[in-house]
């Protein structure tokens, strides 16, 4: 009878914690939503123009082999946004973990392909999170404003974490991935969410490096 019981009190703490947990992505989502919405751009006639374009890195390649999506539709707005003079200068902000992985060296590359000058684009090589980005492009690279590229969810997020640092950001947003494709990236995107007020609110997270300032001129 007691094992019973315990079980059933296990299993009760056990739904709470779920539900609880649901909750708060719920919250975390809404909250990111509706403070970065009127933010984010997809036409390049409406969006403003910066002097500096923030492309948030990505593998070049899937862990399964083949081309991602995310890296590739992010250059190509990259491009669109260069190409058009909605922003002069390309910061390439990503990890570089080894030195077989770089993401900041394969977005320059990538960009270099599609005829942007080298001397347009500069290269962050600690950018390892979204929040190390986007502190990084205002106390390092000297950024007030600045446009952010990436897919919508990952804009809406890193504008949330902008705005909230004191660096005014704006989102153009590139291609998405459909949701068979992207499934695992959505999933990832909602505790990444949650881990955002965590990092904000609670533990008053920072970049990982900061070092001497840069000027983009």
């Amino acid at each position: 009878m007691k094992r019973i019981f315990s079980i059933k009190i296990i299993f009760r703490l056990f739904l709470t914690g779920i539900i609880l947990t649901a909750i708060l992505i719920i919250v975390c989502h809404w909250q990111i939503e509706s403070f970065s919405q009127p933010h984010v751009y997809e036409n390049l006639d409406e969006i403003p123009k910066n002097k500096v374009g923030l492309l948030l890195g990505t593998s070049k390649h899937l862990i399964q082999g083949g081309q991602n999506p995310y890296f590739k539709y992010r250059i190509d707005a990259a491009e669109r946004l260069f190409n058009s003079g909605k922003i002069e200068f390309i910061l390439v902000s990503g990890d570089n973990q080894t030195r077989s992985y770089n993401e900041p060296v394969d977005m320059q590359k990538a960009l270099m392909k599609r005829n942007i000058p080298e001397e347009k684009i500069i290269l962050d090589y600690a950018g390892f999170r979204t929040l190390d980005s986007v502190i990084r492009c205002k106390k390092v690279f000297g950024q007030n404003e600045v446009t952010i590229i990436s897919q919508e969810f990952h804009n809406k997020r890193a504008i949330y974490i902008s705005r909230k640092s004191g660096l005014k950001a704006i989102g153009y947003n590139a291609r998405d991935v459909t949701l068979s494709r992207g499934l695992k990236v959505q999933t990832r995107e909602a505790l990444a969410r949650v881990k955002l007020f965590i990092d904000l609110y609670i533990t008053n997270q920072g970049p990982k490096f900061l070092g001497d300032k840069i000027e983009i001129k």
